[in-house]
């Protein structure tokens, strides 16, 4: 079994999910939005590698050390990482119990990868765009019915307290009291954990920067 690979991404400290992490990013994506600040994992070029679950592990326990001294571990991301859920169950099934297991995913994804892994994650990073459909379709030219979905699924399953949620002022596509009503949908929900920031544009306008707000 073979996962495409974007980058691997070695001592991320406190941004990717707790202690010191790697961040594994995969290729593809079910959105297309419009300031996606990893285009590379939608080009079909873009792929940097290849690795299988044993490959992964024997590159990333180099780190072992620094994982379990801080709680930290592997963190998917991309694209979206729960498209390869086949891959990270392989991964986890032999991967130290230890290591903290967390995807950054938008959640835009059939139900059964997050039941498949649904033993394995540690964190879930949650980038929700916004809970406005109209405004989450315009910004990435999807609907976010299977997002809220599973969304409503990950609260069943008792693992809010697991979730953090991403919450981004996006410009020209939503503004600050956007986020504030997604935010309080989301408490609504069951959630309590939120990251908010900003999109900030390049001067073409055609990707977008994070930054802290």
């Amino acid at each position: 079994m073979e996962a495409p690979l974007i980058g691997i991404s070695r001592h991320r400290i406190m941004v990717d999910g707790k202690g010191i992490t790697t961040l594994v990013a995969f290729h593809n994506c079910p959105l297309r939005c419009r300031y996606c600040l990893n285009a590379q994992c939608l080009e079909p070029d873009g792929v940097l590698r290849t690795i299988t679950p044993e490959q992964l592990l024997e590159e990333t326990r180099l780190d072992d050390l620094y994982f379990q001294a801080t709680g930290g571990g592997i963190t998917f991301g991309g694209g979206e990482p729960l498209l390869r859920s086949t891959f990270i169950k392989a991964f986890c099934q032999i991967a130290p119990p230890e290591w903290n297991i967390a995807v950054e995913t938008s959640l835009n994804v059939e139900r059964s990868h997050l039941e498949r892994l649904l033993p394995f994650i540690s964190q879930y990073i949650i980038d929700v765009k916004d809970m406005n459909p109209t405004i989450y379709h315009a910004y990435t030219r999807k609907d976010n019915v299977r997002t809220l979905e599973n969304l409503r699924w990950l609260v069943e399953q008792n693992m809010a307290d697991r979730v953090k949620i991403r919450l981004p002022e996006i410009p020209d596509y939503n503004t600050p009291a956007d986020v504030d009503r997604s935010q309080k949908t989301l408490e609504a929900m069951g959630f309590h954990d939120f990251e908010r920031f900003t999109y900030l544009k390049e001067v073409r306008g055609k990707k977008g920067v994070r930054s802290k707000g």
